[in-house]
């Protein structure tokens, strides 16, 4: 290893480059000359080490300064400078925390647990459908649904009363126990404790040591006014509940409207369509309808009305659910057409067609086609 090169060339950065970047040189010549990566190869060992001595001189602040002042001779004794016959395992030691970050692993675990640690419980989903009647009045809905409930017996302790949970003697509470293979350093989850940490000496009974069990629940949901088609509503406290006395999860019910045969909703709209006689389109009318609610709403018909007039009823619609006003009833009009006719009525209509026929045979859909078209 030439111990001469100018460390800033080793590691390709320039003099005045943030500790964040001499850093992230250092990985990614670490990656690139990693033993493991480069077996029986003693060129990209001998980089290894030389991107390590740099990385542990320019590194340190007071050993960078040095370094910047006097060269190699100012930090004549560290690890970066003159030594030929580098050990790795002491550069794995010393750069643990570079090491763990590329190969996904610490070299060093100190987190000693000595109990479980409370953990929040899953959410969890369900699917409901409603009509288009009850998403415009509101309704409530029971619902069943598994799911996990903190256990009475222990209270969600997953021991029995009186005893504790133990700090696992296999990895000393880490949880992981490592293991090297040449140059490399790897983890698996203890065997003992299975990863957790801790062992509980007494579990449970009930719940044998999980802190919950599970059970079948059924309760009712309130569905508001104006709730629509692929709305979630969120019931929290509703899913699973923690282990060892954790938050719970909340539920999320997706709603599903079902189709209405006589109404339908556009945007907020309560829509529907009614069908009225010719003479009434004609002439105007006041009609009474009933809405999807059961309530009666008085329409006016007027005179001449058009086929496909759009007529609105303020504020009948569905209630918005952010501000809690609403939308309108829309009634759309249609004509009835009567298949079969009593003579005396279509004696009455040919005359009548007969007397208007002059000053409709020059517009498009005139009342004489109109006759002939379904009386001919």
């Amino acid at each position: 290893m030439n111990t001469n090169r100018d460390y800033y060339e080793i590691l390709g950065v320039g003099k005045n480059a943030t500790q964040e970047e001499i850093k992230a040189a250092y990985r990614k010549l670490a990656l690139k000359y990693h033993p493991d990566r480069n077996p029986n190869n003693k060129e990209a060992e001998e980089k290894f080490k030389e991107a390590a001595s740099a990385y542990e001189v320019l590194s340190d602040t007071d050993k960078r300064k040095r370094y910047d002042q006097f060269g190699h001779a100012g930090v004549e004794g560290n690890m970066g400078a003159g030594q030929q016959d580098m050990n790795m395992e002491d550069i794995f030691e010393h750069f643990g925390d570079i090491f763990g970050d590329i190969f996904g692993m610490g070299q060093r675990q100190t987190r000693r647990k000595s109990g479980p640690t409370p953990k929040r419980g899953h959410d969890l989903s369900q699917e409901l459908q409603i009509t288009l009647k009850e998403a415009y009045t509101g309704t409530k809905k029971e619902i069943g649904i598994y799911q996990f409930v903190a256990c009475e017996v222990c209270g969600g302790k997953g021991m029995e009363k009186g005893t504790s949970a133990q700090t696992c003697s296999r990895c000393s509470g880490t949880g992981q126990i490592q293991f090297k293979q040449g140059f490399f350093m790897y983890a698996q989850p203890c065997d003992v404790c299975h990863g957790a940490g801790f062992i509980i000496p007494s579990p449970c009974k009930a719940c044998k040591g999980q802190s919950r069990i599970q059970k079948f629940d059924k309760f009712t949901v309130n569905i508001p006014k104006g709730i629509f088609d692929g709305a979630e509503l969120r019931i929290s406290g509703k899913g699973d509940a923690g282990v060892y006395g954790g938050q719970s999860g909340d539920l999320f019910i997706r709603v599903t409207v079902l189709p209405d045969k006589t109404f339908s909703r556009v945007d907020d709209d309560l829509v529907c369509t009614i069908m009225l006689t010719y003479p009434q389109l004609i002439l105007g009318s006041q009609i009474d309808i009933e809405s999807i609610d059961g309530t009666k709403e008085t329409i006016k018909i007027p005179k001449g009305c058009p086929v496909g007039e759009k007529i609105l009823v303020a504020g009948k619609g569905f209630q918005r659910l952010r501000n809690k006003s609403y939308g309108n009833l829309v009634v759309i009009t249609n004509c009835h057409i009567p298949k079969k006719l009593s003579t005396d009525a279509k004696k009455l209509l040919v005359d009548y067609s007969e007397q208007i026929g002059n000053s409709t045979d020059n517009h498009e859909g005139s009342i004489r086609s109109f006759f002939k078209k379904f009386l001919g």
